[in-house]
C-alpha cells in the first residue's frame, strides 16, 4: 500500500518556465526584417512605423533600420526608421 495519501490536483502541478515577456531590443538598437521588439501581455506598446503586431500583441519589425521609442498622444510607440 502507498504511504502518501492522495491529493488530487494539488500534487499535479507543474513549475513552467516564465514566458520572457519584454523589450527585446532598446532605443537606437539596429534590427533586421522579422526580429521581435517587445513581447507584452495587450497593447502596453503601439505599432509606428515599420512595425506591425502578432497575434499575441508581439510587435516586430517589418523593415530593416533602427529601433526608436516615441510618445504620442500619451501612448507609448515603437518605429524603426532608416539606419
Amino acid at each position: 500500500m502507498a504511504h502518501t495519501k492522495s491529493q488530487g490536483k494539488t500534487n499535479q502541478k507543474s513549475n513552467r518556465p516564465g514566458q520572457r515577456r519584454g523589450v527585446k531590443k532598446f532605443g537606437d538598437q539596429k534590427v533586421n526584417t522579422g526580429e521581435i521588439i517587445v513581447r507584452q501581455v495587450g497593447s502596453t506598446f503601439h505599432c509606428g512605423e515599420g512595425t506591425k503586431f502578432g497575434k499575441d500583441f508581439t510587435i516586430y519589425a517589418i523593415k530593416p533600420g533602427i529601433v526608436k521609442f516615441l510618445k504620442k498622444f500619451g501612448r507609448k510607440i515603437v518605429s524603426v526608421v532608416k539606419a
